[in-house]
């Protein structure tokens, strides 16, 4: 039975308003902050299937409370069978069935392994309980008792499964129940089976350990960070402070020495296959067979990866080929065997684009198999019974993202999805389905499931309501433009007016801007939260706008790596010309132009404003203030280490503060362990010293985020109203 609620003045005033707000036609009520950021009004449903290994059917969780059961549903025929009953799944000593959040079954479906009650230790990295089941006698083995694990994997023949606990990696026997510990020496400073912040962060891995193909080994990544200096953050929420410890090692300062070990399961005899100490990185490793380990290794100045073949039996090591570059080599997982073994897939931008290659075991190009003034996104498999590589690229144009394929022999490429705009594709393990979440800019996802001939199969979410929402707001959609630099180079952008834009007026401009190596912001997509907060700020009479700077991605090897040692130039100068060809236009107040970004993005709003005069405001939310202070392998990556190139560092806001013009806003997290508050400290330290007046806004033990509780309204309110403030009230005259 539910309670009678009393009604008070108050309530009664606020279901006025809300029936007011109800009458009126939606096109007449406003955006807010809340409306787009606190509530569901516009929140879009995504669908991910999670394919079954035989390419036929997907696993489907369905929730009842803490219980969940686990179905298989054929994709053709829409059948299901209830595989995992969720109220069963009940450890022994508890009287309460387990929280299942994900499940891996192996090939035959004789054993599910299952990851349940997982937190957030790490960023990226959750930990958790798995468990066993026996899927025929319904039996539940939990991998450990000891504590939560990380990363855990079934053997290939499915009789033990490895996990790492406490940064040591163990092997349970699930014939015996016995637990091995592998390795001994796991602690704060040795991490065995997974990594340090930086690989985490800057090169993606994490889960860093693979069994062999028999199952009798295991190769592990070893990190001994010992020589990484810790940075101490601070909670200053408490009585007294408290000191927040992490290992992070800034640009020109030591790396962890990193090793590739094998342990022999039954033995637990390890050997070291190779090492690197902090002047090389090992980003990739895998099995190449029973007997050997295909290894990348990069050198500190990134612009040469080679890949090594181990002999994980005698240990030795042989390069297969390099990968070289003038400025950097991405590192990327598009390293795919095919042909038994005897051939792989291969990425390079050597020809000035990003594109695809065959390689043979033996090192050596077979062929090249895309070409064109186009890159190539991701690889999404190799279909060896239909004899096709699937991947995106961003073709036609750099604004766009399909799904193509082309023969494994060499031959036409094929586009497979037709609607212009953004798609976002996963394929079945068979290459009989793939996933396409299809938007636009201004047009919500919607995420539909087509067999590999081209025919649709369902619609999995339309997203129909929130569009149908969007549409009756009266917004005008984005306006894809170019323009051409006073030094001859073409940059894209897109541009969002008032939906009662009077061409005869001239309005306050506001760019928006990420503009870091690779990125992109000027893409056909669906922009989410981001994308209504600018068309608020558009409807309080500012038309916002977003240009691609050289360094970004989408447009070839060197219009992205024209930045190399010189970060904040190219860039900075492409974002100054944007807004000289804004000014140029006549429904624009050059005196009027603000720039607002986050991260790369902040730190380009604070450079710019500090190398051209054409900026009345700007908004820099969690910049990184002075590169040496951010960490090695991003940084270094496009900038080598601040010992050998000091002109390149000096190129940050810390340095050029005295040169600061119009009105600036910094806003920072305090728990900020990616781009820390030392950056947001430095700078207002360097701008106090030169006598510069700005804002400031901190928000204590935020992360880079800068979210959680009513974070992000507060901070999306008090930017919306700080610009309408400098850039659209400053037009008005004083009453």
């Amino acid at each position: 039975m539910q309670r009678a609620r009393t009604i008070t003045p108050r309530r009664v005033a606020s279901v006025f308003v809300s029936l007011q707000l109800a009458a009126l036609p939606a096109a007449a009520q406003q955006l807010t902050v809340e409306r787009v950021y606190a509530s569901d009004e516009f929140r879009t449903r995504s669908a991910a299937l999670d394919f079954h290994s035989d390419g036929e059917s997907v696993v489907v969780y369905e929730t009842a409370g803490d219980v969940v059961d686990v179905w298989l549903e054929g994709i053709r025929t829409g059948e299901r069978e209830r595989v995992i009953e969720g109220r069963r799944l009940v450890p022994e000593g508890s009287n309460a069935p387990i929280r299942v959040e994900s499940v891996t079954f192996n090939d035959d479906r004789s054993q599910a392994l299952i990851f349940a009650n997982s937190e957030r230790v790490w960023r990226l990295n959750t930990l958790g309980e798995y468990f066993v089941l026996d899927m025929q006698s319904g039996r539940l083995t939990p991998v450990s008792t000891a504590g939560k694990q990380m990363f855990a994997k079934l053997s290939p023949d499915g009789t033990k499964v490895g996990f790492v606990r406490d940064n040591d990696l163990y092997v349970r026997d699930l014939r015996t129940g016995a637990e091995t510990r592998l390795t001994q020496d796991g602690s704060e400073n040795i991490i065995n089976g997974t990594t340090d912040w930086v690989y985490e962060e800057e090169l993606g891995l994490r889960d860093a350990w693979r069994w062999s193909p028999d199952g009798s080994r295991i190769a592990y990544w070893r990190f001994d960070q010992s020589a990484v200096r810790t940075f101490y953050m601070i909670d200053d929420l408490g009585h007294y402070a408290e000191l927040i410890p992490l290992r992070y090692p800034k640009a020109g300062t030591e790396n962890s020495t990193v090793e590739i070990r094998v342990v022999d399961i039954g033995s637990g005899a390890t050997k070291t296959i190779t090492s690197v100490d902090g002047d090389s990185y090992l980003p990739r490793m895998d099995w190449m067979d029973t007997d050997a380990l295909l290894v990348q290794r990069l050198n500190r100045h990134q612009n040469r990866l080679e890949v090594l073949r181990a002999d994980t039996r005698t240990g030795s090591v042989e390069p297969l080929f390099v990968e070289t570059d003038s400025a950097w080599v991405d590192v990327d997982d598009d390293l795919i065997w095919f042909d038994s073994g005897r051939r792989f897939l291969w990425s390079s931008e050597r020809d000035g684009w990003n594109h695809l290659y065959v390689y043979g075991r033996d090192g050596r190009v077979q062929r090249q198999l895309t070409k064109g003034e186009w890159d190539v996104a991701s690889v999404l498999g190799v279909d060896e019974r239909g004899g096709f590589v699937y991947f995106t690229a961003a073709q036609p144009t750099p604004m766009e993202l399909h799904l193509f394929r082309v023969p494994l022999r060499g031959g036409r490429i094929e586009q497979l999805t037709k609607e212009p705009g953004t798609h976002y594709i996963t394929m079945s393990p068979g290459f009989t389905y793939y996933v396409d979440t299809w938007s636009r800019a201004g047009t919500p996802p919607t995420t539909r499931l087509f067999s590999t001939d081209g025919r649709l199969s369902r619609t999995l979410a339309e997203n129909s309501t929130v569009a149908e929402r969007i549409g009756q707001l009266g917004l005008q959609p984005p306006e894809f433009f170019q323009f051409e630099t006073t030094d001859g180079v073409t940059l894209n952008g897109w541009m969002i007016k008032p939906a009662n834009f009077d061409p005869s007026r001239r309005y306050a401009a506001l760019l928006y801007v990420y503009g870091g190596p690779g990125s992109q912001t000027v893409t056909d997509a669906w922009g989410g939260s981001r994308y209504l907060w600018h068309q608020l700020l558009a409807e309080r009479g500012i038309i916002v706008v977003s240009v691609d700077n050289r360094g970004t991605g989408a447009r070839g090897r060197d219009f992205k790596k024209v930045t190399y040692l010189n970060l904040g130039d190219y860039e900075t100068r492409d974002q100054a010309e944007a807004a000289r060809w804004l000014a140029s236009q006549p429904y624009i107040d050059p005196s009027r132009i603000g720039i607002w970004g986050w991260s790369y993005g902040g730190y380009m709003t604070a450079l710019v404003m500090m190398n051209s005069d054409r900026f009345a405001a700007g908004v820099s939310v969690a910049p990184v203030t002075d590169w040496r202070l951010y960490d090695t392998i991003y940084t270094e990556r496009f900038m080598r280490t601040p010992q050998e190139n000091p002109e390149g560092y000096d190129n940050s806001p810390v340095h050029k503060a005295d040169r600061l013009t119009g009105e600036l806003l910094l806003i920072h997290g305090t728990g900020d362990d990616n781009v820390h508050f030392q950056n947001a400290v430095q700078l207002v330290d360097a701008l106090q010293a030169a006598g510069k007046q700005f804002d400031l806004m901190i928000y204590p033990n935020r992360t880079h985020s800068i979210s959680g509780g009513n974070t992000t309204v507060h901070l999306f309110t008090m930017i919306t109203d700080w610009l309408v403030e400098k850039l659209v009230d400053a037009d008005r005259p004083a009453s």
